[in-house]
C-alpha cells in the first residue's frame, strides 16, 4: 500500500466513517492540533532521554499521555453515531479525573505558585510549556467545533485539564533539575 493516496488533493480529508470534508473544518483543525500536541511530546520525551540521567516517571506520564491523545483525536475525527463508533474508546470523565491525580502529584514537586513564570528553563521543560501552549489551541479550536456540530464534551474538559497538567509538569521539572523559574516582570522592571 502506498503511502500517498492523492484523495486529498482537491482540499477534502476523509473522517473516521468514510465522511469527507474540508481540511479546513473545525473537526479536522481540531485533531490536527491534538496531532501537532502529540509531536510536542514526543520532543519532550526525546529531550528527556538525551539527559544524564533521564526521569523515567515523566517518561512514563509522558508515553500515557501521547497514547492518550492518540485516543483523543480518534474521538475527534469520529462523528457520533457513525459506522466506526464502537470501534474506538471516546475520552470519559475517569481520563480527566487520570489527568487531576497526575497534576496533583506534580503539583507537590514545583514551587508554589506565585505568579507567571517564563517559559523555558531545562530543554523538556521549555518543550512542556511549547506543548503546554499548543494544549490551549487546541483547546480553542475545540471551542469553534462545538459552534459547528456536536462532539464529545470530555474532550474539551480533557484539553483543559492537559494544558494545567503539562504546565506544572515543566515547573516540576525545573524544579527537579535545581533550575529558578524567572517570573515575569510587568514591563521588564525589578
Amino acid at each position: 500500500m502506498k503511502l500517498y493516496t492523492k484523495t486529498g488533493d482537491g482540499g477534502q480529508t476523509g473522517l473516521y466513517g468514510a465522511d469527507r470534508v474540508s481540511k479546513g473544518h473545525p473537526r479536522v483543525e481540531t485533531y490536527g492540533t491534538v496531532d501537532e500536541l502529540n509531536s510536542v511530546l514526543g520532543m519532550a520525551r526525546a529531550e528527556n532521554m538525551r539527559q544524564e540521567g533521564p526521569d523515567t516517571g515523566l517518561e512514563a506520564d509522558l508515553e500515557y499521555l501521547q497514547n492518550a491523545l492518540f485516543d483523543l483525536g480518534a474521538d475527534l475525527a469520529t462523528r457520533a453515531g457513525g459506522p466506526y463508533e464502537r470501534r474506538l474508546s471516546r475520552l470519559d470523565a475517569g481520563d480527566v479525573t487520570h489527568l487531576e491525580t497526575l497534576i496533583d502529584r506534580y503539583q507537590e514537586e514545583a514551587p508554589p505558585f506565585t505568579g507567571f513564570v517564563h517559559p523555558g528553563g531545562t530543554p523538556v521543560a521549555a518543550a512542556l510549556q511549547l506543548a503546554r501552549a499548543v494544549a490551549r489551541r487546541a483547546e480553542r479550536d475545540f471551542v469553534r467545533l462545538l459552534e459547528v456540530e456536536e462532539a464529545n464534551p470530555h474532550a474539551g474538559v480533557y484539553l483543559n485539564r492537559l494544558s494545567d497538567l503539562l504546565f506544572i509538569m515543566a515547573r516540576a521539572a525545573n524544579a527537579r533539575s535545581g533550575i529558578h523559574e524567572e517570573a515575569w516582570l510587568v514591563k521588564g522592571r525589578r
